[in-house]
Formats: structure tokens, sequence, C-alpha cells
């Protein structure tokens, strides 16, 4: 068997050798269908597959108690709202479950780190209970990780762990570092481990440079005063089940504690909300989902674009298959003297057919081998079209499991290319293949029919790539045509977090106002303003408002997003006043509190142009001192694509705690700003970090990324299938033309001439476009419904751009038919007929 199987190896060798120009067309078409595919599945694997790289990750179950939420939330990347517990409850089940080996909690933290010798630097990190490395099974790399102890009390666990990443890079793998102090956001930490390599923590978005106690959040983020208010939601909780437990008997035993501490403990805490709402919350129950990949709004949020891709890789990889399937036909037509002389000979069809699987698994590893390369430049242009805020987690290499994936489309595409073309070229009767190397016509109907079939599902598959780039183009058209209602172009922004650095709150001020005149002074700086929450960056902050004469009974709507903005704020981007006046610096403590609202808001709560003058609060019905000053057009505020929201604005200068600021600089000169910005904060203060520093155009586009990076992808790839398909149609007809050139002779020689010649090849084509297209536009609208939710501004079925797909298609087919059709024209009928 072996010695069969290597014998048919070395002749499949020294068969593909002999036909360099075969081999190589059918290696690089591989290469690129397969290769597509395979840096696809790497994104798709690590999104939506991958497991944690911990013990028994199948084992690991994550918490959620969906339905009411009272009091204030802090959602993070690691969930939806619907996923938080407060601290307390946390506790609370932790200590009285019994079916999970533990219960662990975390949160993402903003961290600035300094140490002695060695260059500041920022970044993501995680709050963890000291739960959460036992739990995971994770052993530390050098010295030990967090554990219990730890974070029994609250504010007293002065540790950290560091990431692996973060060892290598910022402390150059040198093991003293276990016991060395670190400062983070101010607050000195003392390492006592690092975590091992690979491991970067269970929230996929977030590579984080470090790991701290959870309850020392209120030391590094100071104003916070979340661990006994029950009406606090902000962390996420995952378990690990008992040896023997299902997930069922885990939910109700967890539930059977939940529930009583709902109703008898938190349910008296609620004010203002209804019976039925009260009811609702009462009825509230942990949910107990699989945490092999750990907590992260990206596996729901990359779920649809990702799937949508690999779909799309796939018909490339199809259409690829149909092309190698038509030259292996092509060219078993050409080897029926060969088969049939070996039949004679002996050989068995079983042996032949072998014989050239044998051939097609060879091209197919081949072309397996090459796609490595084509992999790796998917995988480079999906990182370069990608914010560096969504590579956390990711890794932009070929891994095991895409080399796997790879061996193993290769081996199945191999399979399915080859096997009609070899049980095909095996049924050569030794007569037909000798009258066909005589001259006469050769060819089964059947192969000529799976050939035209083949062309005809190419041109099927690229025509529904072809709308569905086109719908995708057309969204992000739309996307960069929307009005943003300011004028950002020459625009620079960048956040300074001063409390991380270890400033107080007198001293963060007196800062926030030499950066400031810093920047003024810059050359060819115009205006010079901030705010507390980032334009278009993905943030929301939000609060209930209270207003004269709107309702306040229980569940009306009274929620709004606010902004907290500098003096000048909406002259420095260029948002003009509707009515009223905005910030100035007299804006501040101790001054009558103001506040600037957009139309938006004046809509929701009955105001409109009365607004200015009129009084609000966000601090509850009875303190409503905060005078409307000024009123603003409806300015983007969280995305580009989302619809503006009631916003109400006020002035940073009159809050007692500003942590951080986002500062924008406009300026003729965007491009010179970048480098001269962090020379001035470094004649401030050397060890304040720039954090997110680009322009506000960079800002946008990465804001709109998803919708760049399938708009640009699935036009790649559409037009890669396309021009496969061209190429096919191209092979299909050329062979066609050759094989019926005595009959082309005929029509001529009783007096066709070139028109109508062509119009007898051009009709092959007509009736595979007509059929082909047909299908096509069914399937375009099928994966138009499926990419719904990330198109804006049009539906699934836009008539224009699947009828532009048709007309492009059509064109090409009609290109790569012309050539055919035209050497048609040139066959010469005393040279056809003499051939009878």
């Amino acid at each position: 068997m072996i010695d069969t199987l290597v014998q048919d190896l070395r002749y499949a060798v020294r068969t593909l050798a002999k036909s360099p120009g075969f081999t190589t067309v059918a290696v690089l078409t591989l290469a690129l269908g397969i290769g597509a595919n395979a840096g696809v599945f790497s994104l798709m694997y690590q999104v939506l597959l991958r497991p944690l790289p911990v013990p028994q990750p199948d084992r690991l179950v994550n918490l959620a108690a969906p339905g009411p939420i009272p009091g204030s939330q802090s959602c993070g990347i690691a969930g939806d709202c619907g996923a938080l517990f407060s601290y307390p409850m946390f506790r609370d089940l932790e200590r009285e479950q019994t079916v999970l080996t533990g219960l662990a909690a975390h949160r993402d933290l903003g961290a600035s780190v300094s140490a002695p010798d060695a260059a500041p630097f920022t970044g993501e990190g995680l709050y963890v209970s000291g739960s959460y490395f036992p739990i995971l099974g994770v052993r530390a790399a050098l010295g030990r990780l967090l554990a219990p102890s730890d974070d029994r009390d609250i504010s007293t666990g002065f540790v950290t762990v560091l990431s692996w990443d973060t060892w290598q890079t910022h402390f150059g793998a040198d093991t003293a570092v276990v016991g060395r102090e670190l400062r983070v956001n101010g607050q000195a930490l003392t390492v006592v481990g690092v975590a091992p390599r690979g491991f970067e923590g269970t929230t996929l978005g977030i590579s984080p440079l470090l790991y701290v106690p959870i309850s020392m959040r209120g030391r590094l983020d100071p104003g916070f005063h979340g661990f006994e208010n029950r009406r606090n939601y902000w962390i996420y909780v995952f378990g690990r089940l008992k040896p023997g437990v299902s997930l069922a008997q885990a939910s109700a035993d967890l539930n059977a504690v939940y529930h009583p501490i709902i109703g008898d403990v938190e349910a008296p805490l609620q004010n203002g909300m209804s019976d039925q709402t009260v009811i609702q919350f009462k009825a509230k129950r942990v949910v107990l989902t699989a945490g092999a990949r750990g907590q992260s709004r990206e596996h729901t949020d990359g779920r649809t674009p990702v799937l949508l891709l690999f779909a799309v890789t796939g018909i490339v990889l199809l259409i690829a298959c149909a092309n190698i399937a038509n030259l292996l036909l092509t060219r078993g037509a050409g080897r029926a003297m060969e088969m049939a002389v070996r039949l004679a000979l002996g050989a068995s069809r079983r042996r032949l057919v072998g014989q050239l699987l044998t051939e097609s698994l060879l091209l197919a590893a081949l072309g397996g081998a090459a796609s490595l390369v084509v992999a790796g430049w998917t995988l480079s242009a999906v990182a370069s079209l990608l914010p560096a805020e969504a590579t956390g987690g990711l890794q932009f290499t070929l891994d095991a499991a895409v080399l796997g994936f790879t061996a193993a489309v290769a081996l199945g595409t191999g399979l399915v290319f080859g096997l009609f073309p070899a049980w095909h070229s095996t049924r050569t009767v030794v007569m037909t293949a000798v009258r066909a190397s005589a001259g006469q016509v050769s060819g089964a109907r059947s192969a000529a029919r799976f050939r035209d079939s083949l062309v005809t599902g190419q041109i099927a598959l690229a025509t529904a790539l072809l709308a569905v780039a086109g719908l995708f183009v057309k969204s992000m058209a739309n996307v960069s045509r929307v009005e943003l209602g300011m004028d950002v172009d020459n625009v620079v922004t960048f956040a300074i977090s001063p409390e991380r650095a270890g400033y107080d709150t007198t001293r963060t001020r007196a800062l926030y106002d030499r950066v400031e005149t810093a920047l003024a002074a810059l050359p060819g700086a115009t205006a010079v303003t901030s705010s507390l929450v980032p334009l278009l960056a993905g943030d929301n902050w939000g609060n209930d408002v209270w207003i004269p004469g709107f309702p306040t009974g229980p569940d009306v709507d009274r929620s709004a997003r606010y902004n907290e903005v500098g003096a000048g704020y909406f002259a420095a981007l260029g948002v003009p006043l509707l009515a009223g006046r905005e910030f100035t610096l007299a804006d501040r403590r101790g001054a009558p509190r103001v506040a600037v609202v957009n139309r938006a808001f004046t809509r929701k709560f009955g105001l409109a142009r009365s607004a200015v003058g009129s009084f609000l609060s966000f601090q509850g019905p009875d303190s409503i001192n905060v005078r409307i000053v000024g009123i603003v057009p409806d300015v983007k505020y969280s995305q580009v694509k989302d619809t503006v929201p009631p916003v109400f604005y006020l002035p940073w200068r009159q809050s007692s705690h500003v942590p951080f600021l986002y500062l924008y600089v406009r300026t003729a000169r965007p491009q010179g700003a970048l480098r001269e910005i962090p020379m001035a904060l470094k004649g401030i203060d050397p060890g304040l970090p720039v954090e997110e520093l680009r322009t506000m155009p960079e800002q946008i586009r990465e804001s709109v990324f998803l919708d760049r990076m399938i708009g640009l992808l699935s036009t790649a790839f559409a037009a890669l299938a396309t021009l496969l398909a061209a190429v096919g149609l191209y092979g299909v007809l050329a062979y066609s033309v050759a094989q019926r050139t005595r009959e082309i002779g005929l029509r001529i020689a009783l007096g066709a001439d070139g028109p109508r010649v062509r119009r007898f090849v051009l009709r092959q084509v007509s009736g595979m476009l007509a059929i082909g297209g047909a299908i096509g536009i069914a399937g375009a609208l099928g994966l138009g419904r499926a990419a719904r939710s990330l198109l804006f501004g049009l539906t699934g079925d836009d008539p224009l751009v699947l009828a532009l797909a048709l007309l492009v298609l059509a064109l090409v087919a009609l290109g790569a038919a012309y050539v055919p059709a035209r050497r048609a024209t040139r066959v010469d009928p005393m040279i056809a007929l003499r051939t009878e």
C-alpha cells in the first residue's frame, strides 16, 4: 500500500513538472482561495471559538442577571449591562453558593504606570478578585499570583501582578522585578509575580498590562464609592463548576441564594419604580452561560461581521475549486489516450482514479503551502484596518489552529475538485480515444455540461459577492457623508490623566489651566478646549434629568446623555449657537450652575426655544438649580452612525472631580501639532503621559473602522472572485472553441460571417450569464438580509446595487468571452475540414 502511494506520488510530481504552466496557474488559484479563507478563519477562531488558555475551560461559566437595573451602571467591554453585578451581591453569592469551586470578579482598569529606572507607560489593566487566578487554574511564570488574602479587606491589597508582555517589554524580563515597587495611578504597589506567557486575561479586546486586587479600586480610582452600594453595578462575574455539577444544577443552586437577597435585601432599597417594575425586579434570575471563551462584548458584536467575511472567503474558495476542476477536466481530455492505453494494458479504473486524485491532492498541498503567504497578507490587511483599541487579545500570526485549518481545507479541496475529473477521465474507451486522436470530436456531453455548470455556478457566486460588496461600499459612502454638526477637520485631540500620575484635585485643576495655556501658544493654534467625554469614541455617559413641569412618575423616561466641557467648547469645534451663550472661564466652582442643551433635549422635555432660562437637575427633584444658558444643534455624540440623543452639557470647571480630560486643539498645522504637543506636555511634567494623541479625522475613521474593514475586504474578495470567474469562463470557452473547430469551420464554409460566428460562441455565454446572474441575485438578497445590521442608510435589497453588480459581471463575462469568440472567426475552413 505504502509502495503504491509512493509510486503514485512520484508519478504525480513528474506529471505536474511536465506542465509548469498548468501547475503554476492551479497553485496560484488555490493559494488565493485557501489563503483568504485561512486568514479570515484566524480572525473568526479568535473572536468566536478560541478557548481561554487555562485548564478545563469548558467548566467555566459566566454569570448575568438580566432585567431592571436601577441605580448606576458602568458597562465595559466584558459585556452588556445585564451582566453587571454590584460588589455586595458578588460577595453574597461568593459566600453562599455551594456548586462552584468559587466565583471571581473582574473589571477593566485604565492604568498609568511608573517605576524607578523605567519610562512611564499607560494602557489597560484589570481589577480582579483574589479568587480570579485560583479559579482559572493559572500558574505564575515568576513569583506568585493574586490570592484571596490580597483582597480580603477594602483598600489593603497594595500588590500587583504583571502580564508576561509587560514584564518582557517594560522590564526586560528582569527576574528581580518581583518585590519591586511600582506606582499605578499614583499609588505605590509591590510586584508579587508575573502571569504566564500567552495568558491575557479573560476579556477579548483587552491585553492587560497588570492585575490589581479589585478591593483597591477606591485607591486607584479616586472618587469611586461603589463597594457598599447595592445600586452601583460595575463588576463582571464568572465561576467554575465543581466536578459532576451540571449547568442546570448550578443555575438552580445560585438562584436559590440570589432570590432571597433580591427580594428581601435589594427590593426595599429601590425608589421610584412602578409596581410592575418591582415585580420584574424581584423576578430576576441569575443566568449561567458557557464561559470557556471568557467574557467579552466582542464575542457578540463581532459575530455577524466575522461570519459574513468567512462566508465571502468561502465563496471565493468555491470559485477557485471550480476553476481547478475545469482545468483538470480540460487536461483530462488531453490525456484520454494515455488513460485508454493504461486501461488496455490492464490497469484498473480504481488504480487510475487513485493516481489522478494523488495529482489533485499534490496540487492542493502545493496550493495550501503557498496559501500561508496569502493568509499572512490577509491578516496584515485586517490588522491595518483595525484601530489599536480593537486589537487587544488578537494575534495576527498563523498559529497551530490556522495551520490545521489550512491543511484540512487543502485536503478537502483536493478531493472536491479532483474527484469528478478523475472519475470522468477514467471512463475512456479505447476506440473513442483512438478516434479522438485521429481528429474526431471527443469529450462526453456530461463533461461539457459539468464544465458549463461549474462556470454558471462561478457566475452566480461572483454576482452575489459583487452585490454584497456594492452594498457595503454604498454603506461606507453613506457613513462618510453623515453630517456631524461640527467642523473637526483641523482639530487634534489627546487625553491626560493627572490623578493616575499622583495629582490631587487642587494640583489637577492648576495643571489643566497650564496645559490649555501651553497649547494655545503652539504655532498655528487658533482655539483650545476640552471635555470629559471624548468625541465620537463610543463612550456614553447618561443621567436622569428633572425639569419643572415634566412628569416624574415611575417608569417615566427622564434619561439624557451628558458631557462636561471646557470654555469655548462649541466655538472651537465649529458648532453654532442657536440661542443663548456658551461656557466661559467664569463658569467655575462657586459660580451659578449652568448648562447648554441640544435640540433633541428640548424636544424630549418639551422646552422648544423657551429652554434658555429654564432650570434642570441631574441630582434629584429637590435640587433643580442648574440654569440652561444656551441651545446648540444636534451634534454627533458617541458614534457617527447613531441618532443624536438628548444631551446636556456642563462646564467641567464647576465639577468637584475631574480625574482626566480630553483636549482639543484647532490648528492650521495638524501634523506639526502631533509632534509639538508631547514636547509641550513634557515641558510641564515629564512624567505625565500623553494618551490617545491623534487628529479628529483619524478618530472618526477609527470610530467607523468596522464599516471600512468590511467594505474594503468584501470589495477585494469580490474582485478576486470576479477575476477567478472570468478566468474560468475564458478557459471553458477557449476549450469549447478548440473542440468545435471543425463545426465552426463548416459553418464558415457554408457562408457564416464573423458576426454570426461570434454570436454563435457568445450564445453559450448569455445562457450561463442569465442563469448564474439570477441565482446570484437570489443569493445576494439572502446575504443582504443577513448583513442588514451592518449596513447604514440602505436595505439589503438595494435595486441599484443589484443592477450594477449584474452589469459589472456581464461586462467582465463578455470581456472574457471576446478572445475565444474572435479566435473562432479566424478558423480557416479548409484546414478545419481537411482534418476530417
